[in-house]
C-alpha cells in the first residue's frame, strides 16, 4: 500500500483541496477508485479515515481521502484554523470540490493518477459527506458507478431548528466542536445556498432517480433521526441495500485521535469493501 499526499488549488477564494491517495499493490492495470467524503466538522485525518483509506487499498481499491476546500482545517491538517472558510462552506462549494477532484484525476494533476481507473469510480461519505456523495452520484450518473454512505444525512438542512432561526435572524450562528470546545461560526450564506438549490439538494425527492447501486451502512445507536432517514433513503433508491450495525454510534465507535479498530468499524469497512469489489466484478 502506497500513500501519496497532494494539494489542488481551485484558483478562487484561496480554496485548496488537500488529500491523500491510497494505492493498492500494482497489478499492472489501473485500480477501481473510491472518493471518500468526510462530514460536518470532519477532516481527512480524523479518526478512522486514514485507516479506512488503508483498508480500501488493501482490498485492491485506490482510495482518495481529502479535505473539502472550505472545511476550516488548514495546512496543519489537524485543527480548525480557517474559521471564515468554515462559516461559508456550502454544499455547492463541496460539489465543486468533488468535480475538481475528478478533473484532476483525469488530467493527471495528482501523482500516480494513472493508477486510478475512472471507468470504475465509486464514492462514499460519512454523515454530511454521505449527503454530498449522493448529490454527486445523482448529478453524475455516467461518472459515478456505485455509492456507499455511512450514517448519512437525508436532508441538507440538518441543523437544529433554533440554529436555523438564529441564522435567519442574525445572519450568523455557531456550533460547538464537542471534541475541542471550539465555537465554529456558520453564516447566512450556507442557508441561502440550501434555499436556492431546494430541488437539486432534495435527497429524498431525487433518490428514486438514482441509477447506481447504493449501500447504506447505518448505526443502530446513531444520532436521533438518522436511522429513520436511512430507512427512508433505502426505500426511495431503486438499487439500495440497507446494512444496520445495531451497536454502532455515529462514528462506528471510533474516536479522534484514533484509538484503534472497533467491531462496528471493522464491520462497516468489511461490508463497504465487499460492496465495491462486487460492483466492479459485475462490470468486468
Amino acid at each position: 500500500m502506497n500513500r501519496i499526499s497532494f494539494a489542488l488549488d481551485l484558483g478562487k477564494e484561496e480554496r485548496v483541496i488537500r488529500g491523500d491517495l491510497f494505492l493498492p499493490e500494482d497489478t499492472g492495470r489501473p485500480a477501481p477508485t473510491v472518493l471518500v467524503c468526510h462530514g460536518f466538522k470532519g477532516f481527512k485525518d480524523w479518526g478512522f479515515f486514514p485507516e479506512l483509506g488503508r483498508k480500501l487499498a488493501e482490498a485492491g481499491l485506490a482510495a482518495i481521502t481529502f479535505n473539502f476546500s472550505m472545511n476550516g482545517v488548514g495546512k496543519d491538517l489537524e485543527h480548525f484554523t480557517e474559521l471564515d472558510k468554515f462559516s461559508r462552506n456550502t454544499f455547492s462549494r463541496e460539489q465543486e470540490d468533488l468535480a475538481r477532484l475528478v478533473q484532476a484525476l483525469r488530467q493527471g494533476e495528482i501523482p500516480q493518477a494513472t493508477r486510478c481507473d475512472l471507468t470504475r469510480l465509486g464514492i462514499m461519505g460519512h454523515s454530511r459527506g454521505g449527503g454530498n456523495s449522493l448529490l454527486y452520484a445523482l448529478d453524475h450518473p455516467e461518472e459515478v458507478k456505485a455509492a456507499v454512505v455511512w450514517n448519512s444525512i437525508h436532508r441538507v438542512d440538518f441543523f437544529q431548528p433554533e440554529l436555523l432561526v438564529e441564522l435567519r435572524n442574525k445572519g450568523i450562528t455557531h456550533v460547538i466542536n464537542a471534541r475541542t470546545g471550539q465555537r465554529l461560526p456558520i453564516r447566512r450564506e450556507v442557508l441561502d445556498d440550501i434555499e436556492a438549490n431546494r430541488d437539486r439538494f432534495d435527497l429524498l425527492g431525487r433518490l428514486p432517480q438514482l441509477t447506481q447501486p447504493l449501500l447504506l451502512v447505518q448505526g443502530g445507536q446513531d444520532l436521533p433521526g438518522l436511522y429513520e432517514g436511512a430507512v427512508r433513503m433505502a426505500e426511495a433508491a431503486p438499487q439500495a441495500t440497507l446494512h444496520v450495525i445495531q451497536e454502532a454510534n455515529h462514528t462506528m465507535g471510533a474516536v479522534h485521535p484514533f484509538a484503534g479498530m472497533t467491531p462496528a468499524l471493522e464491520e462497516a469497512i468489511r461490508v463497504t469493501t465487499e460492496f465495491f469489489t462486487q460492483q466492479w466484478g459485475k462490470q468486468e
